[in-house]
């Protein structure tokens, strides 16, 4: 998909918008883990989240072609959205994101804070998603996938940062949306020629990953019922799958229960708000802790993107129950 040398340059540009983020060894983890427990920080970007970094090579993509594209749409229900309208602004194009109905308040304003063009519109994110296409013919815009090469390019510089600053982890979980965070983790790992497992994390109520994995080949979900929205994938893409089966140690299902008090443990012992999926592999590895005590592990928090009232409905039934 990509060589060293390609990850470098794409690190070196997404440092020149970004610093790279921090990873903490918080000694009331280590100790409710039972492991050298590290935590890369992706809710410290601009964005509160890991996918600015694909945004912002992607669009230095397309803005240095000869013909490059009048803007760019996308649907999205979050932290894609705001990464493409990020990297937008920097480059000077046009960039229009498709939400749909009831999307968070939060997400919203922040996208549109960083200079696109907001359209609400359908149920659910496959009716944005839709729309979005329609409305790429009427604009004349370029369509953004959720997977595509020059974003995995950008999200492992992450993995880059994370695996120099921390030699010799023995596993390292990381949630799986589309795929684009692990698949990133997973190339930068193999590159590095090192034996770092990588754990994927999936909700109970969106188990499509997991049971593609077991299977072998890609199986479809018809619905997902999850307070992660993102890890709520009815159906993996081919290409993240295969370097995902390919690359990945193993596939970990987690209860809506669990993801919540991996965000409460989160939010308690190092006053870091986590989105529920970037709690999902805290909660994995919680959910492990037996098999992993005394190793060297590192859970990525990849975004912290989570409205009050969402926060407090889901951790506040945790913390009353401690």
């Amino acid at each position: 998909m990509f060589s060293l040398e390609e990850l470098e340059q794409a690190t070196a540009l997404v440092h020149q918008h970004i610093l790279p983020t921090p990873q903490y060894n918080w000694p009331q983890l280590c100790r409710e883990s039972g492991c050298d427990l590290w935590v890369k920080h992706e809710n410290h970007t601009p964005t509160t989240a890991f996918k600015v970094r694909g945004g912002i090579v992607l669009l230095n993509h397309l803005n240095s072609l000869a013909q490059k594209p009048r803007g760019i749409i996308s649907a999205t229900v979050g932290n894609h959205g705001q990464s493409l309208a990020y990297a937008g602004q920097k480059v000077g194009m046009p960039v229009t994101i498709v939400v749909p109905e009831g999307n968070n308040e939060d997400q919203n304003r922040a996208i549109e804070g960083f200079g696109a063009n907001l359209v609400i519109f359908g149920r659910d994110f496959e009716a944005a998603r839709q729309h979005s296409l329609q409305l790429q013919q009427e604009y004349g815009y370029q369509a953004i996938a959720p997977f595509a090469r020059e974003l995995v390019l950008g999200v492992a510089s992450y993995a880059l940062e994370f695996f120099s600053a921390v030699p010799d982890l023995d596993t390292v979980y990381v949630p799986i949306g589309m795929g684009s965070g692990i698949c990133g983790l997973i190339k930068t790992r193999d590159l590095l020629g090192l034996k770092t497992k990588i754990v994927g994390v999936v909700s109970e109520g969106a188990p499509t990953f997991a049971l593609s994995f077991e299977a072998g080949r890609v199986i479809p979900t018809d619905r997902v019922d999850t307070i992660a929205d993102g890890v709520a994938t009815r159906s993996p893409i081919q290409e993240a799958f295969d370097i995902i089966k390919a690359g990945a140690e193993r596939i970990v299902k987690v209860s809506d229960n669990e993801i919540a008090s991996a965000m409460y443990q989160y939010y308690q012992k190092t006053h870091n708000l986590a989105e529920p999926a970037a709690a999902a592999p805290l909660a994995a590895l919680l959910q492990e802790k037996q098999c992993m005590k005394g190793k060297k592990a590192g859970v990525i928090l990849t975004g912290g993107n989570i409205d009050f009232d969402r926060m407090v409905k889901y951790v506040m039934p945790v913390a009353a129950a401690c």
